[in-house]
């Protein structure tokens, strides 16, 4: 079956006919759903099945849960959990007790999305924030030490895994020092490269062995001085291959953020021909995801091999007592534990 280099999103809780249709058509390699498209635990377990049904194969579906402001399953039939900022205050009080939180909160929000048919999350932030960065990142983040961030996010990945969940690290090669959110307009980072490969692709380091990974919409001035690292050939070879070292399967950010300019297909397009693997579409309005779907290739050679090897690594959950994992999570973290969905 021909499966084309994009992700798609849809429009609402259950498929259309006119979003069935086009699943069957473009076979989009996945789908990514939003609080758009959820509702309630049944109706989501129906959602993701009938998505697999409709494109005839175990597609990878995928959803924003990190915890903090970014959690598309919440209360009242999901837990919300908190933010990265919050393992990285126990990490401060106690490396080891830091890590083990990261792990088993991803390990219960790994239970959490398995159950309803999830099996790719994109999470963990490995952004390091900088003095001068605008709030996008802030709490999301882990800290502002790369060699922290690094490592909680290395355990917050386990924990996905763990629960067979693949992670998605972003936004790489790092957000963290952007002035400006790159989903309102285009931001522009002027660090010396020196200083950037020790801090902010410092922390993309520890995950470079992670089998997927997120762009970031983020124009660095010092290594290219015009595009961002989305459609940066430049930035994808030189820094997030080769100095970062990251082999695995490469998607961009929503080409639907306006830091990106041009038409969806320009965006797409070029996207690709800068070296992602795959495009993130996530509007769900059917006339974008059909540009969308017109505008990228086949997937096929090495991004293709990228793609299998990712999802070679779902594997079957290890064994968990949630009820008791819960308690721990929730004493570790202690008022920490959750925080309000907003």
């Amino acid at each position: 079956m021909t499966v084309s280099a994009f992700i798609t999103g849809l429009s609402g809780t259950v498929i259309s006919a006119e979003e069935r249709s086009f699943l069957r058509d473009a076979q989009p390699w996945g789908v990514i759903l939003f609080k758009r498209n959820i509702d309630a635990p049944e109706q989501l377990r129906s959602l993701t099945a009938d998505i697999r049904a409709t494109l005839g194969r175990d597609a990878p579906i995928l959803v924003d849960q990190e915890g903090g402001r970014v959690q598309r399953l919440g209360p009242p039939h999901w837990p919300s959990y908190p933010p990265g900022a919050a393992y990285g205050r126990v990490y401060d009080r106690d490396r080891a007790k830091g890590l083990a939180a990261a792990r088993l909160g991803a390990r219960l929000i790994a239970a959490d999305l398995a159950a309803l048919g999830f099996d790719v999350d994109c999470a963990p932030v490995a952004d390091v924030p900088a003095a001068e960065s605008d709030p996008v990142i802030g709490d999301r983040a882990f800290g502002t030490d790369a060699g922290k961030v690094g490592a909680i996010a290395a355990a917050f990945a386990e924990g996905l895994l763990a629960g067979g969940v693949l992670p998605v690290v972003k936004h790489m090669p790092g957000h963290g020092r952007a002035a400006a959110d790159s989903h309102h307009k285009l931001p522009v980072v002027t660090a010396e490269r020196a200083l950037l490969e020790s801090s902010d692709f410092a922390a993309f380091r520890a995950l470079r062995a992670l089998p997927l990974a997120m762009t970031a919409h983020v124009v660095f001035s010092s290594i290219d001085p015009v595009a961002p690292a989305t459609t940066s050939a430049i930035m994808v070879a030189d820094v997030i291959r080769r100095s970062i070292g990251f082999s695995g399967l490469l998607m961009c950010d929503d080409v639907s953020m306006e830091a990106l300019s041009g038409t969806l297909r320009e965006r797409s397009a070029a996207a690709i021909a800068a070296g992602c693997d795959i495009v993130l579409h996530c509007s769900g309005v059917i006339a974008d995801m059909r540009e969308i779907a017109v505008s990228v290739p086949r997937l096929d050679g090495v991004p293709a091999a990228r793609a299998a090897a990712a999802l070679a690594r779902r594997g079957r959950p290890d064994a968990i007592d949630l009820a008791a994992a819960r308690a721990q999570f929730a004493a570790m973290l202690g008022r920490d534990a959750t925080v309000p969905v907003s």
